[in-house]
């Protein structure tokens, strides 16, 4: 099958970070660890697994920034390569194993891509995580498991898409557990499904986030976890003021249509909505502006980037929470002051797993799908640009340059071209 593989290697390390600012063949090209062409197909390692036809598969902001090598080594240990990528994922069932009973054969599915002791081969021996419905957070994900695929032990990770053993959806075809798949109705088009993963992100924080404030609340950023975020606010019940801080008309435009009741821009924009809350300005001897009174009772920055936790921290009212969602890395220079002077909570939120919902327990994709449909907000236009699965390398040019392109979500498709 053809798949798009990502290595970790000195030398391809090394060219990305040397030139990769100055020529995309060092992250995304001939110089880099990214490589597409024919590996073997995967085959079923057990009765309770399932094989994929891959319909969609998005680009995330973690896969540029792997890509990239702009995140943090810390995550390193826990995935294993080379890998094929692609983590947000619409299938179609094409085998099933002899107990499988989730799932049949011409379902469009979207997959749960992480990695849960069950999966490793720990069924009856789950960690506090998976017991808990949370495999993203296993904490068996830097060990080699009992399973065998493909005549080798399932090797370290937390999801698929960074997984040697696991193939992601940048390929024509994977392997999945059925405990990781999730029915997509035929009412849904593929493009609102393949978004299921990226949208069940911001579900899964919005809901960690209930009791909601009266208002107002502040989602920083431009992309689709941030817009996805505006959307499950409004799916979960919030309806307060939500102010949207995007950058580009056309992503202003989206998040109107999601819910976000005004839109401002960085900067001015900003600052206004922040007075307009109560706040009052005061100018340090040395230093930026700060802020007392008024504010943000809830900020969800979903960018990470040393100016937007800066912001968030400024912008968040006394006794206010601030959720992380961008993945914030290393951030040389922050100032915490404000963190214990107004007794801020910081807390941060990736993926999705089981979630208290209208008086019974779902996971956040099911949560997801089914807010998708009933609420009927137009979640589709997020998805601006598809490729075939050969111009891999369009796509991740387009994903990386968004200001250029105006893309907000680059998604693959193995069937195109």
């Amino acid at each position: 099958m053809r798949a798009v593989t990502f290595n970790v290697t000195i030398p391809s390390y090394l060219a990305g970070k040397s030139l990769g600012k100055v020529t995309e063949a060092a992250t995304f090209g001939g110089l880099s660890g990214v490589h597409f062409g024919e590996i073997p197909d995967p085959t079923l390692p057990g009765d309770h697994w399932v094989k994929l036809e891959v319909l969609k598969s998005g680009i995330c902001g973690s896969d540029i920034g792997n890509l990239t090598y702009k995140s943090s080594p810390a995550m390193e240990p826990f995935g294993s390569f080379p890998a094929v990528l692609g983590h947000e994922v619409l299938a179609r069932v094409v085998e099933v194993g002899s107990a499988v009973r989730r799932v049949e054969v011409g379902q469009r599915v979207a997959l749960e891509p992480g990695i849960s002791c069950g999966m490793r081969g720990y069924p009856d021996a789950r960690c506090p995580s998976c017991r808990d419905g949370f495999p993203s957070t296993c904490t068996r994900a830097g060990e080699e498991g009992e399973t065998i695929i493909d005549g080798q032990p399932i090797q370290a990770g937390l999801i698929v898409g960074y997984h040697t053993n696991l193939p992601g959806g940048w390929s024509d075809s994977m392997i999945a557990h059925e405990e990781q798949l999730f029915p997509v109705s035929d009412e849904m088009s593929d493009k609102s499904a393949v978004l299921i993963e990226p949208l069940a992100v911001g579900m899964h924080a919005a809901l960690r986030c209930r009791p909601f404030p009266a208002g107002p609340v502040l989602v920083i950023g431009s992309g689709p976890i941030a817009l996805g975020v505006v959307w499950a606010l409004r799916a979960a019940g919030y309806q307060g003021e939500l102010i949207a801080q995007v950058k580009r008309p056309h992503e202003q435009a989206m998040a109107r249509s999601l819910g976000a009741s005004g839109v401002v821009t960085p900067g001015d924009e900003a600052r206004d909505a922040l007075i307009d809350t109560g706040a009052q300005a005061y100018m340090p001897i040395v230093g930026d502006e700060v802020y007392l009174g008024g504010g943000f009772p809830l900020v969800f920055d979903c960018v990470g980037s040393e100016q937007t936790i800066k912001q968030g921290l400024r912008y968040a009212s006394i006794r206010g929470r601030i959720v992380l969602l961008g993945c914030a890395a290393e951030i040389p220079k922050l100032d915490l002051t404000f963190v214990w002077a107004r007794e801020l909570e910081i807390k941060g939120f990736q993926c999705y797993g089981d979630e208290e919902w209208r008086g019974k327990i779902e996971h956040t994709f099911q949560i997801t799908h089914d807010m998708i449909l009933e609420t009927g907000a137009p979640v589709d236009d997020l998805v601006t640009h598809v490729y075939p699965l050969g111009q891999y390398r369009d796509a991740l040019s387009a994903a990386a340059n968004h200001r250029k392109s105006g893309s907000v979500k680059v998604v693959l498709d193995p069937r195109a071209g």
